[in-house]
């Protein structure tokens, strides 16, 4: 009796599923005909979606990035899912192409089950993965994604149903890839603990210095016609090299606010953030970050990752309290840490970082790069300086803590990341007082074997790798020549210097969490 039941409820759901096939079949969709088969056939292997997802890394922004890689992840989970197991379960034929207009035919006809569609589960995986990272651009892309999937029944190759269960995968995978890895949304809010800042509506009493030579990230809208659209009342200033070093300006800009009780503003990647973060500290002023440049990390982790959210909280006064790095020129010649080493009255002024100091292989990486990139552009830059580095590059020896170590990368993060292997991602708090130290040590086949154990995702357990989140760091016998680099800044290192951090130093507008 059973049974039968589901036999009868199976043979209805099928003839109503060919019923409603056969109208759209038969209904004249001038509008379409050009378009949908086309729209189709783009879709094929997820290149649509792999070409909209490159263009939405190169023009979204921070958060256009983390949109753009959820949505591919979500696509190939979603992908591999109807391809291998679904459709191998159930083998469905491909509905009769009799009442299909010959026009809308596709040139190709699939030839694997009908069930479920594997162009439908992209299409919802992508759009849904990329919603779960931006609204805005999810929303864009909800109007694609159902033309593919409709695009399925209308060239005849998928029933209906066909096309609503591939669909409901697809956001399932992009649910499951959620699970594994949390949105920006679940996250929990960067940074503590609140802080007192002005609010300043329509930006009135803020200065905002904008720096259009911070890398060459492209955006979709100019950032100064919307900083200028957001904050009508705030100071714009555009830096040209021919007013003076940026510094002298972002000092300027920061007197300026702190006589009037505002707020400084800057606009820019990560090296000009620090300028301005040095700024902030000097004159005691709130600092307003607005991501301009190619990497907005500090942007990114304090959840300004676009324009008209950090003008928001601008205009809110919603604010936090940061935690600031300091590299200091050590003196004496003991090697103790930290009660037997000072820091000289003669020694050179510190620097500041807000998001990471290194030794070792980056800072020779980052002045290969950046002397590559005016000949050859910067991701060409890029691949030329990892490949010499690989090549050329030797580990250095110096002492960690009075402890000598050869050193193939010393990295030291302000405040604790979460990391993927050994590269660091990004913080959830920005004032825990920490300081995330990492370093890959040299030896007999160390570039083979890190390599390795990275890929088999087993850092933690070799020797090679080391890894803590100390107070302080002192770093003593550096050979003569060593680089340094901090948010991107490359300079020379002393041969001895201290690292710490200012605890909840500076405070700066953040946007509230959703």
């Amino acid at each position: 009796m059973n049974t039968l039941r589901v036999g009868k409820i199976r043979q209805r759901l099928h003839a109503k599923d060919v019923a409603l096939f056969g109208t759209v079949a038969k209904r004249r969709w001038p509008g379409a005909e050009p378009v949908l088969p086309r729209l189709s056939r783009s879709a094929n292997h997820g290149l649509l979606w792999f070409g909209i997802g490159a263009g939405i890394w190169a023009l979204g922004g921070v958060r256009g990035r983390r949109a753009a890689v959820r949505g591919v992840a979500s696509l190939a989970l979603a992908s591999a899912t109807v391809n291998t197991l679904a459709k191998g379960a159930v083998r469905r034929a491909r509905p009769l192409m009799d009442d299909v207009p010959i026009i809308r035919h596709l040139p190709h006809q699939p030839v694997t089950s009908s069930f479920p569609s594997g162009h439908s589960a992209s299409a919802a995986a992508f759009a849904t993965g990329v919603a779960m990272e931006s609204r805005g651009w999810g929303a864009a892309l909800a109007p694609v994604a159902a033309s593919v999937a409709f695009s399925r029944v209308y060239t005849g190759v998928h029933f209906p149903s066909d096309v609503l269960v591939g669909a409901a995968l697809g956001v399932g995978a992009a649910y499951a890839v959620r699970g594994l890895v949390p949105s920006r949304s679940q996250l929990p809010a960067p940074a503590r603990p609140r802080a007192d800042a002005p609010a300043l509506p329509e930006g009135k009493g803020l200065t905002v210095v904008v720096n259009p030579s911070s890398g060459a990230q492209p955006q979709l809208i100019d950032p100064v016609r919307q900083l200028r659209t957001a904050l009508p009342q705030a100071r714009v200033v555009v830096y040209e090299p021919e007013a003076g070093p940026l510094p002298d300006v972002l000092a300027e800009a920061a007197k300026s606010a702190a006589e009037s009780g505002g707020a400084l503003g800057v606009c820019g990647g990560d090296g000009t953030v620090n300028a301005a973060a040095e700024c902030a500290l000097r004159f005691d002023v709130p600092l307003a970050v607005l991501p301009g440049g190619t990497f907005n990390h500090f942007a990114a982790d304090l959840g300004a990752d676009t324009i008209p959210v950090a003008c928001a909280a601008v205009e809110a006064g919603s604010a936090v309290r940061a935690d600031v790095g300091r590299v200091r020129a050590a003196t004496g010649a003991d090697g103790r840490f930290p009660e037997h080493r000072t820091v000289g009255p003669d020694a050179q002024e510190p620097h500041y970082f807000l998001n990471t100091f290194s030794i070792g292989v980056y800072p020779e990486l980052v002045r290969i790069r950046e002397h590559w990139s005016p000949r050859v552009g910067g991701p060409p830059a890029a691949v030329i300086a990892v490949l010499q580095v690989l090549r050329t590059t030797r580990p250095l020896r110096a002492k960690v803590n009075g402890r000598a170590r050869s050193i193939w990368l010393l990295f030291a993060g302000n405040g604790a990341y979460r990391s993927l292997g050994m590269a660091p991602a990004r913080r959830h708090d920005l004032s825990d007082g920490l300081l995330d130290v990492r370093i890959a040590h040299g030896g007999r086949f160390a570039r083979t074997r890190l390599l390795a154990t990275a890929v088999a995702g087993g850092l933690a357990r070799t020797r090679l790798y080391a890894s803590a989140r100390p107070r302080r760091l002192l770093i003593t016998d550096l050979p003569e020549g060593t680089s340094m680099a901090y948010d991107g800044e490359v300079v020379p290192a002393p041969s001895s210097l201290l690292i710490d951090k200012l605890d909840e130093a500076l405070t700066v507008y953040r946007p509230v969490a959703d």
